[in-house]
C-alpha cells in the first residue's frame, strides 16, 4: 500500500518581495521624500524640473535593481555587516602553507 505524498499549497502572497511602485519599499519612498523636500523647500521652476526629473529616474534605477534582485538592499548591507569576519585573502600568486594545504584533503 502506497501513500501519496500531502500536498500543502503555498500562497505567493505571503512569499512576495516588500515592493512599492515597482522598487524597494524603503528606497522608493526615501527617494519621494526627498525629491518631494527638494520641490518644496526651494520653490522654484528649476528646483521643480530637478526635483520631478530626479524623482523618475530613481523610480527607473529602482525598478531595475528590483527586476534584477528583489533583497538587492538586505544582501549588500549585509554583506558590509559580515565584510569584516571575511577578508579577501586569495590570490592567484598566493603560496600556502603545508597546513593549509593539508586541511582540504
Amino acid at each position: 500500500m502506497t501513500m501519496a505524498l500531502r500536498k500543502i499549497p503555498i500562497r505567493r502572497v505571503m512569499h512576495r518581495d516588500n515592493l512599492f511602485w515597482g522598487g524597494d519599499r524603503e528606497l522608493v519612498l526615501f527617494c519621494g521624500a526627498i525629491a518631494f523636500a527638494l520641490v518644496f523647500t526651494a520653490q522654484e521652476l528649476r528646483a521643480g524640473i530637478v526635483g520631478v526629473s530626479l524623482w523618475f529616474l530613481l523610480l527607473y534605477l529602482l525598478r531595475l535593481m528590483a527586476k534584477a534582485d528583489p533583497k538587492l538592499r538586505q544582501v549588500y548591507l549585509r554583506q558590509l555587516v559580515y565584510k569584516p569576519y571575511y577578508p579577501a585573502r586569495s590570490t592567484p600568486w598566493r603560496v600556502n602553507t603545508t597546513r593549509q594545504g593539508n586541511q582540504y584533503t
